[in-house]
């Protein structure tokens, strides 16, 4: 697969000077797919810093012209190739669209891109072998792809600092967060210092191949853990079983916990008394409570009638809504953004009625903020 098929290339301009510079050594980190060029200049006196130019390259010719947008590494997300549309990048935190090139995109580059990444899972997505990197695909009616989201994978160290007092305790952990806030990069973090700090028996059930990376060895970044891939996404609820079954695991790490069936096998992999460390989408506490689907997942909701006398205690109406049983998860962790969590602990992630969720912040023991020191 040529490299040139589509490259994100990082680079530090210099300052403008009128005495011509040499000619810059790119040092290039082959991924396939997607391969990073990150390029320096010893006489500009510029480091490396989050102010870099990203451009991006469709065509399969050495020659093909690109555009440079500048904008903040750290940000950075992904690239989405649509069918007559110019290529576009996406950061975190950003609603503006940064187009890289004024040519849209034929179908003659999604064939190309396509016959490159190779076959799609039954989720239209697809890894890069030796990456963290994801590309999922848009098909039509009749099964054309027409769109690519290229989606660029990270392992970052640093992230667990703010919740390595969590891990001490081995109890079940859920994040909760929106796309895009970092949960599969705490996730690949987590799993690394398991292994290999506090020396357990870690395995993954990677559905889409994210925290471990795509192919048959997985990436550097999980460290010492285990990773179980699924042949499809409808089977990672057996295969959270299967591995608490075959492998003994001390702990088991799911992504995007995202239907009934996982949840329940969330609960029934914690009732074994295995350490649970989980992903699933949403902003806060209140929003899995109130999905029905996941609702399990902290203990599940029911109606319930109070008497006249309780109901003039509680200050509420006579039918409420309550926790039908003990979490699945000891912790809850809602991911506001990549550097302000807020986690939820102790055997009553919600106290009484549904009503009184939106004092729960102010509880004593029941929620505090941590962000990194700075």
């Amino acid at each position: 697969m040529s490299s040139s098929l589509a490259a994100i290339i990082l680079s530090v301009k210099p300052s403008f000077s009128l005495k011509p510079k040499p000619k810059p050594k790119p040092l290039i980190c082959r991924f396939n797919l997607l391969s990073f060029k990150i390029k320096t200049n010893p006489h500009s006196g510029l480091q490396l810093g989050p102010r870099m130019s990203v451009a991006f390259c469709l065509s399969p010719s050495e020659a093909a012209a690109h555009i440079v947008v500048q904008d903040d590494l750290d940000a950075f997300l992904r690239v989405i190739l649509d069918l007559g549309r110019c290529p576009e990048a996406r950061y975190l935190g950003e609603f503006e669209r940064h187009y890289l090139r004024n040519t849209k995109v034929s179908m003659k580059e999604l064939e190309h891109a396509q016959n490159a990444v190779g076959e799609f899972g039954g989720d239209n997505r697809a890894g890069i072998e030796g990456t963290l990197h994801r590309i999922s695909a848009i098909r039509s009616r009749r099964g054309m792809i027409v769109g690519l989201t290229c989606r660029v994978g990270r392992a970052i160290s640093g992230h667990v600092d703010m919740v390595h007092d969590l891990l001490q305790y081995g109890k079940s952990i859920l994040f909760v967060g929106k796309p895009g806030v970092g949960k599969t990069t705490v996730m690949r973090e987590i799993a690394r210092v398991l292994a290999d700090e506090f020396h357990k028996r870690v395995v993954i059930v990677d559905t889409s191949n994210e925290i471990g990376g795509d192919g048959n060895i997985p990436h550097s970044a999980i460290g010492g853990a285990r990773r179980m891939q699924v042949p499809e996404s409808s089977m990672q609820h057996a295969i959270m079983i299967e591995a608490v079954e075959n492998h003994m695991p001390e702990v088991i790490m799911v992504d995007e916990i995202g239907t009934e069936a996982e949840a329940h096998a969330c609960r029934s992999i914690a009732e074994r008394g295995v350490m649970l460390i989980g992903t699933a989408h949403g902003q806060r506490l209140e929003n899995i409570i109130k999905n029905p689907t996941l609702s399990d997942l902290v203990g599940g909701v029911e109606t319930v009638t109070l008497g006249d006398d309780e109901a003039r205690s509680r200050h509420c109406q006579k039918t409420v809504l309550e926790r039908q049983a003990p979490p699945t998860f000891h912790f809850l962790i809602e991911m506001r953004n990549r550097h302000y969590w807020v986690t939820h602990q102790g055997g009553v992630l919600f106290p009484g009625t549904i009503g009184e969720m939106d004092n729960l912040s102010s509880l004593p023991n029941q929620s505090q903020i941590i962000q990194p020191v700075q």
